[in-house]
């Protein structure tokens, strides 16, 4: 079959819409089973009193079926201290490394991404009736397709072994889920189809060139 410039097109397209398909949530909100199965499942796995059940089911329980962004703050723990699996004596960011070596391939396959991750510079230089500064460390931005991808995530025993190493790695952590108000960067969806669009318009010229 003789081959043509259309084909790089297609190409693109067909990259596109796998990219939309592991992408996008196409399977609604959580439905009341899979949040009553979810709930027993964490339950059942997570350490008594780490979470905040209560905040959890509601957030489940309020699904639209849209991504969103978790906000993370955490302070590594400074010095030495035991890895849970060996004992040895590692750096907490060591072992954060080691963590987060396992949770973003996890993130990715349930179709979340890795957004940005800050380490800070200084402490508080704006602050209204807040806590004092625990000594923040990195502050993080987890995209994640849908809650029922979060809870599959959370309840992985492969992800629940390596969360040891993140428990032994920080002092302090807290995160909340969020969406974007505004914002001057184009998100992956529009990136991608700019980046496609644009290689399949230089692979057509090139082609009728030669």
């Amino acid at each position: 079959m003789e081959a043509h410039p259309w084909m790089i097109w297609a190409a693109a397209a067909g990259l596109y819409l796998g990219f939309r398909l592991w992408y996008d949530n196409w399977r609604g909100p959580l439905q009341p089973h899979e949040i009553d199965d979810f709930m027993a499942r964490a339950e059942a796995l997570w350490p008594a009193g780490l979470n905040d059940m209560d905040q959890i089911r509601r957030f489940l329980e309020e699904d639209d079926g849209r991504e969103f962004i978790m906000v993370n703050l955490i302070r590594v723990r400074p010095g030495l201290v035991a890895d849970p699996a060996t004992g040895q004596e590692r750096s907490g960011r060591s072992m954060l490394k080691a963590y987060f070596a396992v949770f973003a391939p996890t993130l990715i396959v349930n179709g979340g991404l890795p957004l940005l991750n800050y380490r800070k510079i200084s402490g508080y230089v704006d602050a209204l009736n807040v806590p004092q500064d625990p000594g923040w460390s990195i502050t993080g931005l987890m995209r994640y397709r849908s809650r029922r991808d979060m809870m599959v995530l959370a309840t992985n025993p492969r992800f629940l072994q390596a969360h040891e190493l993140k428990m032994a790695a920080l002092t302090h952590a807290m995160a909340f889920p969020a969406r974007p108000l505004s914002g001057l960067v184009a998100g992956p969806r529009l990136a991608l189809a700019l980046m496609l669009g644009l290689t399949a318009a230089l692979g057509h010229l090139i082609w009728t060139a030669a």
